[in-house]
C-alpha cells in the first residue's frame, strides 16, 4: 500500500534512485518551491482567516494617546465619582473615536487600578446613594437641595 500525499508519486521515487535512469536530476529548491506553492494553494483560505484572527488579537494594546488624554481629563474632573452616565459614555465615545465597550473597559480598569473611594463614598455606595441622585457631593458632604442633604 502506498500513502498518498506529497513526495509519494512514482516519479519522485524514480528521481530518488540516484539518477541512473538517465533523467536529469531535479533541483531540491525547485521541489521546495513546488511544495510551498501546493501547500499555499491548499491552505490559503485557512491561513488568511487565521491571519485576520491574529491581527484582531494584536490590536489589544494601548488606546490612542489623544483618546487616553480625553478619558483622563474626564477622570480628573470626576475623580470623586468616576462613573460616567450613559450619555457621557456616548459623548466620550464620539469625542475619542472609541467604541462604548472600550470606554467601559477603560473606566473599569482605571477604577480598579487608581481609584480609592473615601470612607464616606464607600458607605454611600453601599446605601445606594451617589452624587447622580441630584445632590452635589463635596468634601465628604452632600450640598444643595437634594433629598439626601447633609449640609449645615
Amino acid at each position: 500500500d502506498k500513502c498518498e500525499g506529497v513526495g509519494s508519486s512514482e516519479d519522485d521515487q524514480d528521481n530518488n534512485s540516484g539518477g541512473e535512469t538517465g533523467q536529469p536530476e531535479i533541483d531540491p529548491r525547485a521541489e521546495d518551491r513546488e511544495l510551498k506553492n501546493h501547500l499555499l494553494k491548499k491552505y490559503s483560505g485557512y491561513l488568511s482567516s487565521l491571519k485576520q484572527e491574529l491581527s484582531k488579537k494584536k490590536k489589544k494594546g494601548k488606546l490612542p494617546k489623544d483618546a487616553r488624554q480625553k478619558l483622563l481629563s474626564w477622570w480628573e474632573l470626576h475623580y470623586k465619582w468616576p462613573y460616567p452616565s450613559e450619555s457621557e459614555k456616548v459623548a466620550l465615545a464620539e469625542s475619542t473615536g472609541l467604541d462604548q465597550k472600550q470606554i467601559n473597559n477603560w473606566f473599569i480598569n482605571q477604577r480598579k487600578r487608581h481609584w480609592k473611594p473615601s470612607e464616606d463614598m464607600q458607605f454611600m455606595v453601599m446605601d445606594g446613594l451617589h452624587p447622580q441622585s441630584g445632590a452635589l457631593y463635596m468634601e465628604g458632604h452632600y450640598m444643595g437641595e437634594g433629598p439626601y442633604r447633609l449640609g449645615p
